[in-house]
């Protein structure tokens, strides 16, 4: 007679309460006074400081890290997949003024490999801690004969609460406010189909070492953990006062900054005020991709934008550098040639850049 056990059809709950055991560590780095109970539960609890926020708004944000994951997985790396994650969700909810309260995680995978499960959370986790948010639980599900054993997909869920009349919004944007570029750390987590494209098409090695990299690997450069903003960003809002935040992520300056303008506005974007990345002018290069291709799939350099009123642009400046964040003035807020519309409006050439 066959075997018609759970462990025959490819699942193997010990493996899976192994990785819980092995994660709980890097989850307990995460702690924050208000969370209630461990790991372990069925909902994650916290109760939420109404001395603080007397006027709660609560803000949700869901994301994943796309095809960086193909990276990670050819490498062999994954404890920095989940500071991708945390940071894809995280710097989702800052940007309406909410701190990060908590988030929790979705791990599908062909096979559980303890070892690999906790590697990827401990990145999460690590990613919380940057954010200033606890890791609450999550899910490890196991999917035989629908993904390679290899094989994993990574989400999470953030919430965060700001009070009613402290959010940021298009509203308080007028012309006259100034730009404020935060440096990326690279990639981050859009535009890798376009990257896989290249490798593909250039027939490039993970294992290679470019100079124009600077003697990092090409797999290194890829896998650089996205930047997490958000206690700069809360930082900025403290300390010198905010109207908005723009997360640069899918579609690049131009199609992120929009959401953050009210109509009658333009958002102008001074592109010789920095030099984008080496490991984008690397990818331009490799693969002949043209501006045009490469302004809506990636950040270029710019993480985070900050939008603050002109008389506070140097102190904006000053803070994010003391907390060691690149930061420039980007651009500035003027009125739209057309009373009915918002634009985004990038001018001059980049700095010392051949695209």
């Amino acid at each position: 007679m066959s075997d018609m056990s759970y462990a025959a059809a490819g699942v193997d709950i010990q493996a899976g309460d192994h990785a819980v055991e092995l994660m709980k560590s890097s989850v307990g780095r995460t702690r924050r006074p208000e969370v209630l109970g461990g790991l372990g539960g069925f909902a994650g609890l916290f109760s939420l400081d109404l001395a603080r926020y007397p006027r709660p708004v609560l803000a949700t944000s869901t994301d994943g890290v796309g095809t960086k994951l193909v990276i990670a997985q050819q490498l062999d790396v994954h404890d920095t997949i989940g500071i991708d994650l945390v940071a894809m969700v995280i710097d989702d909810l800052v940007v309406v003024g909410a701190e990060p309260l908590f988030m929790t995680d979705y791990i599908a995978t062909g096979k559980v490999v303890p070892d690999k499960i906790a590697a990827i959370v401990s990145g999460i986790a690590e990613g919380c801690v940057r954010a200033g948010c606890a890791l609450v639980g999550g899910e490890t599900a196991e999917h035989p004969g629908v993904m390679g054993v290899d094989d994993y997909d990574i989400s999470g869920a953030g919430t965060g609460v700001v009070n009613a009349d402290e959010m940021l919004s298009a509203d308080l944007v007028r012309p006259g406010d100034v730009l404020i570029a935060m440096g990326s750390s690279g990639v981050h987590s859009n535009g890798y189909s376009l990257v896989r494209h290249v490798l593909s098409a250039a027939r490039l090695e993970l294992s290679s070492r470019p100079a124009e990299l600077g003697g990092s690997t090409l797999g290194e450069q890829l896998l650089t953990p996205t930047t997490i903003y958000a206690q700069d960003c809360l930082a900025l809002i403290r300390e010198v006062g905010v109207h908005a935040l723009s997360h640069i992520t899918g579609g690049g300056l131009a199609g992120n900054l929009v959401r953050i303008l009210p109509v009658g506005v333009e958002a102008v974007v001074d592109r010789a005020s920095w030099s984008p990345l080496p490991i984008f002018q690397y990818l331009a290069a490799q693969g002949g991709v043209g501006r045009t291709d490469l302004e809506p799939a990636f950040n270029l350099g710019v993480g985070m934008v900050a939008v603050v009123s002109a008389d506070r642009a140097d102190a904006a400046m000053d803070l994010l550098s003391a907390r060691g964040v690149p930061a420039w003035r980007l651009g500035d807020i003027r009125q739209a040639g057309h009373a009915a519309t918002a634009a985004v409006v990038l001018t001059g050439d980049y700095s010392n850049c051949g695209f």
